[in-house]
């Protein structure tokens, strides 16, 4: 078992979130092969979409619906900074994971997060749980509050 799966394992137990670490032998890279794996909606998967704080040079979490994409002035806006790409390094490095399996629980360190409201449709979200073929179900309140989420307006309009 891989280092980054084992500390998620170990951040939901220490949370309180009762829930099953499921592999998936297809992989969970994209929101909609995670769907698929798992038979849910796509909006039930809560990416982890991460960016670089251009002046604080740090992670900034977006939790958001799988269908649904963050904007990038937007998400910018909320963070209070000008928000870039970040590398597959600096993700690594701050958070534990890497880039398909980033997980909102078990970070490496406290990242700025926000949340798309758009998660509260559901009674259960899947995320990553640390690589590309690991996803866990939990109430999406209980995902927010693990990754210690402010609620955000930051998804790109649809259509």
């Amino acid at each position: 078992m891989s280092k980054s799966l084992k500390r998620v394992k170990q951040a939901l137990v220490d949370l309180g979130i009762d829930t099953d670490v499921r592999e998936m032998s297809d992989g969970t890279r994209t929101a909609a092969d995670a769907a698929r794996a798992v038979g849910c909606e796509l909006d039930q998967i809560a990416k982890s979409i991460i960016f670089r704080g251009e002046d604080s040079g740090h992670v900034v979490l977006f939790l958001t619906a799988g269908g649904n994409q963050v904007d990038a002035a937007k998400a910018s806006a909320l963070a209070g900074e000008p928000l870039g790409k970040a590398d597959a390094r600096l993700i690594r490095a701050e958070t534990g994971f890497a880039i398909g399996g980033v997980s909102p629980v078990g970070l490496m360190q406290a990242v700025q997060a926000f949340y798309d409201p758009r998660l509260l449709a559901f009674d259960t979200v899947w995320a990553a749980a640390g690589t590309p073929r690991h996803v866990f179900p939990a109430p999406p309140l209980s995902l927010i509050a693990a990754a210690s989420a402010i609620k955000g307006d930051f998804v790109a309009r649809r259509g």
